[in-house]
């Protein structure tokens, strides 16, 4: 696990950024995962400077999301699918048949759930996938004892993860209750992982992930057993770790603060 500490928000989403941008130069045909959330809206921000001022291209790129509700529509202003749309999808060069997010339509959940799987098998599996991590310790809506193995899926949402995400509607009693989200077992599939945290507010989830055990009550942590992972965080979200101080971090961690 190689831990990136960077100033602030906006360092934070270029370092990422340029990691993403050195994937897809090298392969122009990355199977990339994604993760809405605010803390990948920098990242974003910056891919698409990157296409338009210096013809990134995503034309052979697949995509798969982390995650959807269960009951918005892919139209509805709060679903996953209409947030990247506006806020990556929509400004760049990649074919709409080559973007897979979770259906929180379906009719058959569990087929759903079952198909999203086989379509990341056959597109190669995931080479890097993207994550934020919720104050609570997930990872997409992988829940506080969460199967460490498990598959796309649904799941019920926790009350800490449902008033996180009440900011972003009229009344907290229309965040959904349920969501489809692809499993730990999946996610650690990924070649490689890029987590990212920004905010005080999450210090003690990436102290937990990162210097915690390894236990289904903090998803997050088991990144520590992935053989690529990259942590980048700002300093407040890094200012719980331990780590930061010479030669406190364990033998598994690289720290590079820049």
């Amino acid at each position: 696990m190689l831990i990136i500490v960077k100033d602030d928000y906006e360092a934070m989403s270029n370092e990422a950024a340029q990691i993403v941008a050195d994937r897809l130069r090298r392969k122009p045909d990355l199977v990339l995962g994604l993760a809405t959330g605010t803390s990948p809206l920098g990242m974003y921000r910056a891919l698409i400077q990157m296409h338009k001022q210096h013809g990134l291209d995503f034309s052979k790129v697949t995509t798969f999301n982390l995650d959807e509700y269960v009951g918005l529509a892919p139209t509805h202003d709060q679903s996953y699918r209409y947030f990247m749309n506006v806020n990556l999808f929509n400004h760049i060069n990649i074919p709409e048949r080559h973007i897979f997010v979770p259906d929180g339509m379906a009719d058959d959940i569990d087929a759903h759930c079952e198909w999203y799987e086989e379509e990341i098998k056959k597109a190669g599996g995931i080479d890097l996938q993207v994550l934020g991590i919720g104050a609570n310790g997930h990872i997409a809506f992988n829940e506080p004892g969460s199967s460490l193995g498990s598959r796309t899926r649904v799941k019920t949402l926790t009350d800490t993860t449902r008033w996180d995400n009440a900011r972003f509607f009229e009344r907290r009693e229309e965040v959904p209750k349920y969501a489809l989200t692809m499993g730990v077992g999946t996610i650690m599939d990924s070649k490689e992982l890029l987590l990212l945290a920004n905010g005080a507010g999450k210090a003690a989830a990436i102290k937990a992930a990162a210097e915690g055990p390894i236990t289904a009550q903090v998803p997050a942590s088991v990144i520590q057993l992935h053989r690529k992972a990259y942590v980048i965080v700002d300093k407040d979200a890094a200012s719980g770790l331990s780590g930061r101080y010479p030669g406190t971090w364990r033998s598994s961690f690289t720290l590079e603060v820049v």
